[in-house]
C-alpha cells in the first residue's frame, strides 16, 4: 500500500489506462502542456505525447461532441470539464447522444467514453467555479455518474469507469483534491460501479451521502458518538444507478435517515433517494426521512462568510442527527 492524494489516485489511473489501452486518450482545455488547470493530467502529454493528451479550444461542447464521435469508432476519450458550471455548454452532445447512443442504435454502438467533470464547494471559486451539479446529470436515463470521496474509491472506480462501454459522467470534488489523502493498492485494482460502500458502522441514524459530505458527516459522526448517537454513514459512490438495496438494508436497521448533498435541495438526488426509502421502507421507519443539502438559491457565494452559510458542514449535520434521534 502507499498513500496518495485524491488528485493523485486520479492522475494514476489515467496513466495506468493509457499505458495498458493504447484506445484511452486524454482532450480538454489546458489538459497537454499545462497539465490540467488543478495538474490531474499532470506529466501524461509528455509520456503519451500531444496525440494522446490533446489541448482543446475553450469549447465544453466540442470536447463532449468530439469524444463522443471517437467513442463510437471505438476510441475511450476521457474528455475534461474544468468546471462542472461549464457543463452546461455541452448539454447536447451529452444528453442527446452521449446518453442515448446505445438505444437509438438499438445496442449497435455503444458510447465507452469518461467525462471528467471537476466540481465542489468550499474553494472560494464562486457562482461559477463552485457549483456540484450532479442533479443535472442525475436525471438523464443512459449515463452513469461517479462521485468518488476518497483516493482509493478515486482511482479504483475511474479505471472501472474507463475500462466499461457505457458512458460515464465522473464528478471529482476539487476540495478534496489536495486535503484528502488515503492509502491505495500498489498493484491494480477496480472499485465496481453501482456500488456505495459504509464508511462507518452505527445504528441510530442512516446518513447517505457522497464526495465532500462523506467526510462532513464521518466529523458529524465522531461528534454525536460522544453523546450516544451512533451513525451509520453510507457512500454512495455512484449516483446513477444508486446502490438502493444498500440504503434500504441501513435505513431497516436504524429506522431513520438523513441525505445529506452540497447542491440546493429542490430537484436535487437527495429528493428520489427519500421518495425510494418512502415507498419501499415506510413501514421500518421510526421518523421521517430528511434532508439537510444547500439553500435554494443561486449557488454558491464568493465572500468566505456566506460560503459558509450556503454549505452543509459537520455542525449542521450534528444538529440535524440530534433531531432525528430524539424524534
Amino acid at each position: 500500500m502507499k498513500t496518495v492524494s485524491y488528485i493523485e489516485a486520479i492522475t494514476e489511473a489515467l496513466a495506468e489506462e493509457m499505458r495498458r489501452d493504447e484506445r484511452v486518450f486524454v482532450m480538454g482545455e489546458d489538459v497537454g502542456l499545462y497539465g490540467g488547470v488543478f495538474k490531474a493530467t499532470k506529466g501524461l502529454q509528455p509520456e503519451f505525447g500531444p496525440l494522446r493528451v490533446l489541448d482543446t479550444p475553450i469549447s465544453e461542447e466540442l470536447i463532449v461532441g468530439a469524444a463522443v464521435g471517437a467513442a463510437a469508432v471505438g476510441m475511450r476519450p476521457v474528455p475534461e470539464i474544468q468546471f462542472s458550471d461549464f457543463a452546461s455548454c455541452s448539454f447536447d452532445p451529452i444528453v442527446q447522444q452521449m446518453a442515448k447512443l446505445r438505444y437509438r442504435s438499438g445496442g449497435g454502438w455503444t458510447c465507452p467514453m469518461v467525462l471528467r467533470i471537476c466540481c465542489g464547494g468550499e474553494v472560494g471559486g464562486g457562482l461559477y467555479h463552485s457549483q456540484t451539479n450532479e442533479q443535472w446529470f442525475f436525471g438523464t436515463a443512459g449515463l452513469v455518474v461517479v462521485a468518488p470521496a476518497t483516493p482509493y474509491d478515486a482511482k479504483g472506480l475511474l479505471k472501472a469507469a474507463i475500462r466499461g462501454d457505457d458512458p460515464v459522467v465522473y464528478l471529482e470534488h476539487k476540495r478534496l483534491y489536495r486535503w484528502v489523502r488515503g492509502e491505495i493498492p500498489e498493484d491494480d485494482y477496480t472499485v465496481p460501479l453501482g456500488n456505495a460502500d459504509i464508511k462507518r458502522q452505527g445504528r441510530t441514524i442512516t446518513i447517505v451521502c457522497y464526495q465532500l459530505m462523506v467526510h462532513r458527516a464521518l466529523e458529524a459522526a465522531d461528534i454525536l458518538s460522544r453523546e450516544g448517537i451512533e451513525l451509520e454513514v453510507i457512500d454512495l459512490r455512484t449516483l446513477l444507478p444508486w446502490d438502493r438495496e444498500m440504503v434500504l438494508s441501513s435505513v431497516r436497521k436504524t429506522g431513520k435517515a438523513l441525505i445529506v448533498h452540497e447542491s440546493p435541495k429542490t430537484g436535487g438526488v437527495g429528493g428520489e433517494i427519500a421518495a425510494t426509502i418512502m415507498e419501499e421502507a415506510f413501514d421500518d421507519l421510526d421518523a421521517p426521512v430528511a434532508r439537510l443539502a444547500a439553500p435554494d438559491v443561486p449557488p454558491v457565494p464568493f465572500a468566505p462568510p456566506m460560503e459558509k452559510f450556503f454549505m452543509p458542514d459537520a455542525a449542521k449535520i450534528a444538529a440535524r442527527c440530534r433531531q432525528l434521534a430524539a424524534y
